[in-house]
């Protein structure tokens, strides 16, 4: 008979309570805690039979073994403090979520375009003084005395001078330049910017003038009138840009607000920093001393072939009058291929552009860049329809030198300084 109390040997206990029988009950398998993933069970766990009424216990604990425990979660892998369980099938777990607040992308563009203000702003700036400190400031305009009063508008003087300051004998071989000592003026224009569009005027170098009285630009002495005659390209081969301004205002009676001056060199190596200008020659035509070897149609013409053009005068009938005409259409032409999106905006075309042309550029003392800006867009303005490219206009010849119709240049000057269209017609 059993000393143990009535019902422990109950072998239905599922509790593994004792038995009442001789042999030792026998070792029972336990439940070991897991630490890793616990699968989800298929379905809802059976609930056995309890007799009697059912204790109250408190929660996440049961009286089983392993079949709670306390706390749920315990055996599912979680570690206490925190921690990310790592995915099914292992691998890197998920990362955690940012957390702060998110990015201000309006800030940051506000950042980044301040950013690119200020690097444009010193790119000018850097730009400015760069090409402001090449311009060579050499004319001074306070020396030329009795002006004509201003008027409306500003006009600039332009002079193309055959200088070969610079140039190696293969360069003025190349070119056709000869190798004559000091320079003289090859071209002369006058170009008037205005409201009503911009005016070009050329002035032959034989044009017949009277040189007035002058001051000289180097020895300060007062040279006074004698009523000479010459041709217009002697007063700069005289005494300089100053006398040169001076005979022109005294034979014009318009006032010269700026002058600007390129040579051979420069002139050439403009064209050959853009990449050549394209032009419709109408006519073919041939010239042994400047080089010219030209056939008819359009093409781009470089540096050599460029002044080549500029220079030729003997293979017209018109001599001087004709060359004129071919340098006012390559001036407007080279401003209009010049001032494009494709130059200005182009590092690699706009600095080696303008270095071309600073280096070998004079001017008056008194120009700044804004002012040789606005002369280069009023040239381009000529090619665009904009404005009215003329000769001078000219009455006949005495000595082979060409006299002004004075009627009509009068006409014309009243027109440029009231700055009113203009409606003379030049030859």
């Amino acid at each position: 008979m059993s000393d143990w109390p009535d019902g422990w040997n109950d072998r239905s206990d599922p509790h593994g309570r004792g038995s009442g029988g001789a042999q030792p009950e026998g070792a029972r398998v336990m439940r070991h805690v897991q630490r890793g993933q616990v699968p989800p069970p298929a379905g809802p766990a059976p609930v056995p039979p309890v007799r009697g009424p059912v204790p109250q216990q408190s929660p996440g604990y049961d009286d089983g073994y392993g079949q709670g425990g306390y706390g749920d979660g315990y055996n599912t892998g979680q570690v206490y403090g925190g921690g990310r369980s790592a995915p099914p099938g292992g691998g890197r777990p998920p990362r955690a979520p940012r957390v702060g607040p998110a990015p201000d992308w309006r800030r940051r563009i506000k950042l980044g375009s301040l950013t690119l203000v200020v690097v444009l702003l010193a790119v000018s700036i850097g730009t400015y003084f760069w090409a402001d400190g090449k311009l060579k400031r050499e004319v001074d305009l306070a020396k030329v005395i009795e002006r004509p009063e201003a008027g409306d508008g500003t006009n600039y003087l332009i002079v193309g001078s055959d200088s070969r300051e610079g140039m190696t004998a293969d360069d003025k071989k190349k070119l056709h330049t000869g190798s004559a000592e000091g320079k003289r003026t090859d071209s002369m224009m006058i170009l008037h910017d205005g409201s009503n569009g911009p005016t070009l005027i050329s002035l032959p170098r034989d044009s017949d003038v009277e040189i007035p009285s002058f001051v000289g630009s180097e020895s300060g002495k007062t040279f006074p009138g004698q009523g000479r005659r010459v041709k217009l390209n002697a007063a700069y081969a005289e005494d300089g840009p100053e006398l040169l301004v001076r005979t022109v205002e005294h034979n014009t009676n318009l006032r010269i607000d700026h002058y600007v001056e390129i040579g051979f060199a420069g002139f050439a190596n403009i064209v050959d920093a853009i990449g050549g200008v394209e032009m419709d020659i109408p006519k073919a035509f041939k010239d042994e001393k400047s080089g010219a070897d030209f056939q008819a149609g359009k093409q781009t013409l470089n540096g050599e072939q460029s002044l080549a053009f500029v220079r030729t005068r003997y293979a017209f009938a018109g001599s001087d009058l004709d060359r004129t005409k071919n340098q006012q259409k390559f001036l407007a032409a080279l401003a209009s291929q010049t001032a494009t999106p494709g130059t200005v905006l182009n590092p690699f075309k706009l600095y080696p552009t303008m270095g071309a042309g600073l280096d070998t550029l004079i001017v008056d003392k008194d120009m700044s860049l804004w002012s040789l800006s606005q002369m280069f867009f009023a040239m381009k303005g000529v090619t665009g329809g904009d404005g009215t490219s003329m000769n001078i206009p000219i009455s006949g010849s005495s000595g082979g030198n060409l006299v002004w119709d004075k009627a009509k240049v009068a006409q014309l000057v009243q027109q440029l300084k009231n700055d009113e269209k203009v409606t003379v017609k030049g030859n």
